[in-house]
């Protein structure tokens, strides 16, 4: 039984007006367990499915991406052009897309200006009303916001960091936002002016295509939910806190409605960031959030990556859903920074439905409260895993019918990253002239160290379960908002 919290509707086992049925959501890095549901065997591991591959082989048309030594000219278009049909080019990071013979491939990595080239990654992760209040900073606590100790306490409307995230930007590389996402975010928190979609790429077609206004009409809710846990949300009228409340969004649509992407539609995502921090936008501090990945760097989306950091942002990426399979790209690359996925032994304790607001974790922050989730990412040789983040059974907006607003339990590491992003923003906030490698460092020399262990957990079912990681799955340790905070110069 559902109790404790005004206007959550808990009839036949329903949670914020959807009916509870366990749904296995693969997108991005992302596993969803959506309201009052089963959670899937917490010692398992979840494929993410997510495949480089290419669909035509030998002599068969496909999309592959190409980055190049040498600045792009009409003389290098012109012999690229010999062996198929340019699509796209991006001059910042020095790279083209095409749509090409798959048996010439071999022969366009042999040019003497091409750095890198391979077949295009696949990548998974309408205005109705306003929010009254807006932003959040005086919002509801939640488990996972009092786990980083951004706020205090459970039910209560104070924060325990003097930061809240303003003056900082906050792009979000994901779904988009549903189409009523005035309902759950204050319109003053999303900078709708740089809002952009993109859309295209993929084996057979290979040109990136900006889509207007798609942005704003997800389908799916996976970068609303993101979107939540960075600047809080609207829950029935209740404001719940974010990590990062004031804080500014821009949101930037690089998967489809299906849940899928490729990386050449990622890279032009992160380029476009990147072009506004050295444009327009020089100004402000500004964070990258992919809650997204596939299992192989694409060597543009690398290019794309080093760009945007070179200009001053800061990028966040999920670790992956797929357990001792290893981690998912870009998480995995070293300059990002990346967030594997922890859960709270609190979670479902005394079969309540209201834990996730109501009960309190301990503070300072105990490693002994928390675990490693089974399908959170492991670290393989050549991978860098940086820190874990709350990723299990954190509620945010989530939708299964346009306009219609509902909340749901998700999981993933998906979930973990909008966490970092959110402290990342915090500690810009403090210090606009952070480089990459500080964040880096203070995220790491501030978190709390979550040594190899096995703990017995609570499922929603009430069962016990136990739950056992090792060295390789969390990185430094458990995000501390606060304390990295004070490591800030």
């Amino acid at each position: 039984h559902c109790s404790g919290f005004p206007n959550i509707n808990c009839r036949n086992r329903r949670f914020g007006g959807i009916k509870s049925i366990a749904v296995l959501f693969s997108l991005s890095l992302l596993l969803v367990f959506v309201g009052c549901s089963e959670q899937q065997s917490p010692t398992g591991t979840v494929p993410d499915g997510v495949s480089q591959k290419v669909t035509k082989s030998g002599n068969g048309m496909i999309g592959i991406n190409v980055l190049l030594n040498t600045e792009v000219t009409d003389d290098v278009l012109a012999e690229l052009e010999t062996f198929g049909r340019v699509r796209d080019i991006m001059y910042q990071i020095k790279a083209v897309t095409m749509k090409i013979r798959g048996g010439d491939l071999p022969l366009i990595k042999a040019l003497p200006f091409v750095a890198a080239a391979n077949p295009d990654a696949e990548r998974t992760g309408r205005p109705i009303d306003l929010v009254a209040a807006e932003n959040f900073i005086d919002g509801l606590s939640t488990w996972d916001q009092d786990a980083i100790n951004v706020t205090n306490a459970p039910s209560m409307f104070d924060r325990n960091v003097d930061y809240d995230g303003s003056g900082v930007i906050v792009g979000v590389l994901d779904t988009g936002l549903r189409d009523s996402w005035r309902q759950y975010f204050p319109q003053e928190r999303i900078m709708v002016e740089y809002a952009k979609a993109f859309g295209g790429g993929g084996n057979e077609q290979g040109h990136v295509s900006e889509q207007p206004n798609k942005w704003e009409h997800d389908v799916i809710s996976h970068g609303t939910h993101v979107t939540s846990t960075i600047i809080g949300y609207n829950f029935r009228g209740t404001p719940v806190n974010g990590v990062a409340p004031m804080a500014k969004i821009i949101p930037v649509k690089v998967l489809g409605n299906s849940g899928f992407g490729w990386s050449s539609v990622v890279a032009r995502g992160i380029e476009y960031i990147a072009d506004l921090k050295a444009g327009p936008l020089a100004a402000y501090p500004m964070v990258i959030n992919m809650s997204l990945g596939g299992p192989a760097l694409d060597a543009v989306e690398q290019a794309a990556i080093d760009y945007a950091i070179s200009v001053g942002v800061i990028v966040c990426a999920s670790a992956g859903n797929r357990g001792t399979a290893g981690m998912g790209y870009p998480g995995a690359y070293e300059p990002v920074i990346s967030a594997a996925a922890s859960g709270w032994v609190g979670e479902w304790v005394g079969g309540s439905r209201s834990w996730w607001f109501d009960s309190d974790v301990a503070e300072p922050i105990n490693p002994l409260d928390f675990y490693i989730t089974g399908f959170s990412s492991r670290e393989l040789p050549g991978q860098d895993l940086d820190i874990t983040a709350p990723g299990s059974w954190v509620v945010g907006p989530w939708q299964t019918q346009s306009g219609k607003i509902s909340y749901f339990f998700v999981g993933g590491t998906s979930m973990s990253s909008p966490h970092v992003a959110g402290t990342v923003a915090l500690m810009l906030e403090k210090n606009p002239g952070l480089t990459a490698a500080q964040v880096d460092g203070i995220l790491a020399s501030s978190a709390v160290p979550l040594p190899p262990d096995t703990r017995t957990i609570t499922t929603i079912s009430g069962a016990p379960a136990d739950m056992t990681w090792g060295a390789d799955a969390t990185g430094a340790g458990l995000l501390d908002a606060a304390e990295a905070l004070n490591q800030t110069p």
